[in-house]
Formats: C-alpha cells, sequence, structure tokens
C-alpha cells in the first residue's frame, strides 16, 4: 500500500497498511517501522527483476516457464 492509497476504503482492502499515516488524518494508525523497512527491501528486489528483460515484459506464456526464469533470476541476483 502506498500513500497515495491510504483512504479508508483502500485500507481496508489491504493486510496491514505499511506506510505512515498522512500528518492530516484525524485517526492516523500505528506504524509498524519494521515492517515499512522490509517494504524498501521487497520494493528494491523487483526493481531488481524488471532489469532482466523477460521478466519485465513476460515473454514467457505459461506460468511454469515464467516462474522458472524468476527463480533463475533471484539466483542470478544472489550470487556475488
Amino acid at each position: 500500500m502506498d500513500m497515495a492509497y491510504e483512504g479508508d476504503e483502500t485500507r481496508g482492502l489491504a493486510f496491514k497498511p505499511v506506510v505512515p499515516p498522512h500528518p492530516l488524518r484525524l485517526k492516523p494508525w500505528k506504524l509498524n517501522k519494521a515492517a515499512y523497512r522490509q517494504r524498501n527491501h521487497v520494493e528494491r528486489l523487483f526493481r531488481r527483476l524488471k532489469a532482466f528483460r523477460r521478466i519485465f515484459t513476460r515473454y514467457d506464456k505459461l506460468d511454469v516457464i515464467f516462474r522458472s526464469f524468476v527463480t533463475l533470476a533471484l539466483i542470478w541476483l544472489a550470487l556475488p
């Protein structure tokens, strides 16, 4: 969930909000700082995965082949 989607209706659809509430909000929620830091790691991982053109453009039509290439890309990123 991003700051732009922090309304009550959208917040009800999300599991837990991990973004800080708007400062002018009447009923702000408590921010889980550990989850907010983890969100940053996940967003950076998706950015690195998008560097692989095959994943970004979704060339593979079968889910099994796409999932296996994502796994291969994650292994490639884990190697030093």
